[in-house]
């Protein structure tokens, strides 16, 4: 008798139970339910952003390379928790999530995992394209003004046009990410835009320090890496590696590497949450301009970097890189993808692709 009673709980009670456990399930799994694999931290449920209140957690992202510094800066100083609480909001918890490309990182934000994502530029404006009618993603601010290099090991390519089918590029994603349009670009500018697709099928999908360590060992089928800082001054130190081009040279000067973004309906239901990440990002900026060596020292140990930090320091004084919040040649990039139908609109003008606060930050 009592193995039938135990066997006939409340119905409502049993349910809630087995409900409970497959959200437990969903939400330590990293994003298994989506096919995706990045580095998720479990955190509140959808639908929290309602008129009862602003959100006790924002969910941050960020990818690989020196380009993101200002958030390791952010997370190292805990900015975003201080500005909070001086706007009232009292104490909130920051997660962090590193991910492998923008595209999942894009659906990460479109599914309500994550806050404010970050990235190149193409997966913001895809995705500002995707969403306009409906999500409304757009930019919070810039993050850095960096060059990207195309490296290789093939001592007979120097220009792009020297490239075979013999050759493999590395990087970060196929046809989608920033490195891909801008070799997008620079062969429109040599075959014309008819053939901007021409280097598509050399291309392969890896991770910067995956592709840098293959770069090193030299004894893969990768011989290539359009790449970022760090990563393609460390490619360079090996002498049978050379570079073939720099995105400024493709861009015609200093353009925005990395940006961050996020939904406008975080924004509306956040107001202060919202302030808080942009006092945050404009406080990064300050620290940043006063000591090399101290953001070196914050890169190595928020990366686990085995690069020394007078290697880092040294980079980081290049006057071709620059951590900003102000926004440049979005519109180039957004320009060319239309025309070779990667978005379906170009925005009339950069604002159109960002929220207002960072318009007047001087030299948008």
């Amino acid at each position: 008798m009592s193995l039938i009673r135990l066997a006939k709980p409340r119905p409502r009670y049993a349910h809630c139970v087995v409900a409970g456990i497959c959200v437990f399930f969903l939400a330590a799994s990293p994003f298994t339910a989506f096919g995706l694999n990045v580095e998720i931290q479990p955190s509140r449920k959808l639908g929290t952003e309602t008129q009862s209140g602003e959100t006790r957690q924002i969910r941050m992202a960020q990818q690989y390379g020196i380009g993101y510094l200002p958030l390791m800066i952010i997370r190292q100083n805990f900015l975003i928790e201080k500005h909070a609480s001086a706007l009232g909001l009292g104490n909130i918890r920051v997660t962090w999530n590193r991910y492998p490309s923008g595209k999942v990182m894009n659906d990460a934000l479109q599914a309500g995992f994550l806050d404010v994502a970050a990235g190149g530029v193409t997966p913001l404006l895809r995705l500002w394209d995707q969403t306009r009618e409906r999500v409304g993603v757009k930019g919070i601010a810039a993050l850095s003004t960096m060059p990207l290099y195309l490296n290789t090991r093939n001592p007979n390519v120097t220009t792009i046009e020297d490239f075979t089918d013999k050759d493999r590029i590395a990087l970060p994603a196929v046809k989608k990410s920033l490195q891909a349009v801008v070799l997008q670009m620079a062969a429109t500018q040599v075959w014309g835009t008819q053939s901007y697709a021409r280097l598509d099928g050399l291309t392969v999908s890896m991770a910067h320090p995956n592709a840098r360590e293959t770069m090193l060992a030299g004894n893969g089928s990768i011989n290539s890496h359009f790449t970022s800082p760090p990563y393609e001054y460390q490619e360079l130190l090996d002498p049978t590696i050379h570079k073939v081009l720099s995105s400024y040279d493709v861009l015609g000067g200093p353009a925005t590497f990395t940006m961050v973004w996020s939904r406008a309906q975080f924004r509306t239901a956040n107001p202060r949450a919202f302030q808080a990440i942009f006092a945050a990002l404009q406080e990064a900026m300050e620290v940043i301009k006063k000591d090399s060596r101290f953001n070196a020292e914050v890169y190595v140990q928020q990366s686990n970097s085995g690069l020394s930090v007078d290697f880092l320091a040294k980079m980081l004084a290049k006057p071709e890189i620059e951590f900003t919040l102000v926004p440049r040649h979005i519109m180039k990039y957004a320009k060319f993808m239309q025309r070779t139908g990667q978005i379906k609109r170009a925005p009339d003008d950069w604002k159109e692709v960002f929220f207002p606060e960072v318009y007047a930050v001087p030299g948008s």
